[in-house]
């Protein structure tokens, strides 16, 4: 299988899950750049405990399909005027940059659309992140300035970008 016609699936984010992602988050920049403020440096798993069990929030592994391997890590998100996609990583350093991003938003659009009727989805992404934003932009995101701010990191101040897409 190439890597233009590899796919992936979402399962369900369990206990069995929770080591595999701490190891993928090997500094508070990471973790900021994959969760933003929802959790603290360094990741635990009585943080994570706690994030699976919040309310509206799906968090999904990311399992390449030919290997059956879990790859990455995100999060559908009902929590919020329209349904967010979020905390989105693919944690295994070997599967980044092959183009799965675009299959894993279009999956997690998918998903939402499977649990509710929805004409918008929404995300944030630091401007920094440039290839998040050009696959976010390329799949029909738009950045929705009145609502772009500021997120303060230590001595840096970074875009958190906005984004909206009609579905």
């Amino acid at each position: 299988m190439t890597k233009e016609t590899r796919l992936i699936k979402l399962e369900p984010f369990t206990k069995e899950d929770f080591q595999r992602l701490i190891s993928w988050i090997d500094s508070e920049r990471a973790l900021i750049q994959f969760a933003g403020p929802i959790f603290s440096y360094p990741l635990t798993t009585k943080q994570l405990e706690d994030y699976v069990n919040k309310e509206g929030l799906k968090p999904k592994r990311i399992i390449d399909i030919e290997t059956d391997k879990v790859i990455g890590h995100c999060e559908l998100n009902f929590q919020n005027e329209y349904p967010r996609l979020s905390r989105i990583l693919i944690g295994d350093k070997v599967y980044r940059g092959k183009g799965l991003g675009k299959h894993i938003v279009r999956l997690m659009i998918q998903r939402i659309q499977n649990k509710a009727t929805v004409e918008k989805v929404d995300l944030r992404a630091f401007g920094w992140n440039e290839n998040a934003v050009r696959l976010y932009k390329k799949e029909g995101f738009k950045i929705q300035h009145e609502a772009t701010g500021q997120f303060k990191f230590h001595d840096e101040s970074w875009t958190n970008l906005y984004m909206i897409k009609q579905i």
